[in-house]
C-alpha cells in the first residue's frame, strides 16, 4: 500500500509540474488523472495535497530566477536591484485583483468545480489562443522593465479568469499579457513571477486551515507530502524550460488546440460516466 501512494504521488507531481506553468490548466488535468489515480487518504488530506504540492512547483521559479528576482543580489548594480523592487512591486499590483476576489467569493468559486465548467473553460480559452496568436501584431512590451503599473494590473485582472476551474492561471496571464502588447516571451516570465505570491499564499492558508480544523499528518502523509513536492519541483524545472524555449520559435496555437482535444475528452468522459460533479 505505501508503495502504491508513492507511486500515484509521484504521478500527481508529475502532472502538476507540467500542467502548472504551460497554459492548459493544471486543473483539467488533475481531474482526469483523479479519476484513475486516487490517493488512498482522507478528502481533507487529499484536498490539502493538490494545494500544497504547489510549493514544488514554485520553488522552481525561485530557484531558476534567483537571482533576478533577489533585488539583494551584491551582484546587482544600484540601478539593477531598483529595477528588481520594481518588479516586484508590479507583481504586487498585478496580485491584488485575484486575491481579493478569491477571498471575497471563495464557497462560490468551489462550487464552480463541475466538468461542465472545466470542459468550458478548456475550450474557450483554447479558441482565445488560436484566434489571438492569429490576430497578434508585433509586441510593444519587450521587458517588464519597460511595463507600466496599469498593464500589471491590468494583466492581475486577467488573472482573475483563472480561479475559474479549467482556466488555468498561466494561461489567463499569458493571454492578457499578449493581448496588452508583451511578448510572449515577457508574458510567460510576469506570468512565472505573479505566481509566486499567489500560489505561497494559497498554500499557507490551506495549511493554516488545516491545522485550526484539528488535523494532522501521519508518517505516511508527510512523505507523500516530501515526494509530491520534490516530483512537482524537478518536473517544474523541465517544464518552464521548454516553454521558455519553445515561444522562441513558436506561438500558443498548438497549446490552444490541446486545450480544446482536452476540453472534449472531460465532457465525454463525464457524460459517459454520468459524473457531472467533481469531487
Amino acid at each position: 500500500m505505501v508503495l502504491t501512494e508513492i507511486l500515484k504521488t509521484i504521478i500527481l507531481g508529475i502532472v502538476q509540474g507540467i500542467t502548472e506553468w504551460l497554459p492548459v490548466s493544471s486543473t483539467g488535468h488533475m481531474i482526469l488523472v483523479d479519476q484513475f489515480i486516487r490517493l488512498n487518504q482522507d478528502k481533507d488530506f487529499v484536498n490539502l495535497f493538490l494545494v500544497v504540492v504547489q510549493f514544488g512547483s514554485i520553488l522552481a521559479v525561485v530557484t531558476m530566477y534567483f537571482r533576478k528576482l533577489n533585488p539583494f543580489s551584491p551582484s546587482k548594480t544600484s540601478q539593477e536591484k531598483k529595477d528588481t523592487w520594481n518588479m516586484w512591486f508590479k507583481v504586487l499590483v498585478g496580485v491584488v485583483p485575484a486575491a481579493v476576489i478569491g477571498l471575497l467569493f471563495e464557497e462560490a468559486i468551489d462550487k464552480m468545480y463541475n466538468a461542465v465548467t472545466v470542459a468550458a473553460a478548456l475550450i474557450i480559452y483554447g479558441v482565445l489562443f488560436i484566434v489571438i496568436e492569429k490576430r497578434n501584431k508585433a509586441p510593444k512590451i519587450e521587458s517588464i522593465d519597460t511595463m507600466s503599473y496599469k498593464t500589471a494590473f491590468l494583466i492581475g485582472v486577467f488573472q482573475v479568469l483563472s480561479l475559474i476551474p479549467g482556466t488555468s492561471r498561466s494561461g489567463s496571464t499569458i493571454l492578457g499579457g499578449v493581448i496588452l502588447g508583451a511578448s510572449r516571451f515577457v508574458a510567460a516570465e510576469f506570468s512565472f513571477f505573479m505566481a509566486v505570491p499567489i500560489m505561497l499564499g494559497a498554500s499557507a492558508l490551506k495549511l493554516v486551515k488545516y491545522f485550526m480544523d484539528g488535523f494532522g499528518f501521519n508518517t505516511l502523509q508527510i512523505a507523500i507530502m516530501a515526494v509530491g513536492l520534490v516530483t512537482a519541483y524537478v518536473v517544474s524545472v523541465f517544464a518552464i524550460k521548454f516553454l521558455m524555449e519553445f515561444i522562441k520559435k513558436h506561438s500558443f496555437t498548438a497549446f490552444g488546440y490541446y486545450r480544446i482535444v482536452v476540453g472534449i475528452v472531460v465532457l465525454v468522459y463525464f457524460a459517459l460516466s454520468g459524473a457531472g460533479v467533481i469531487k
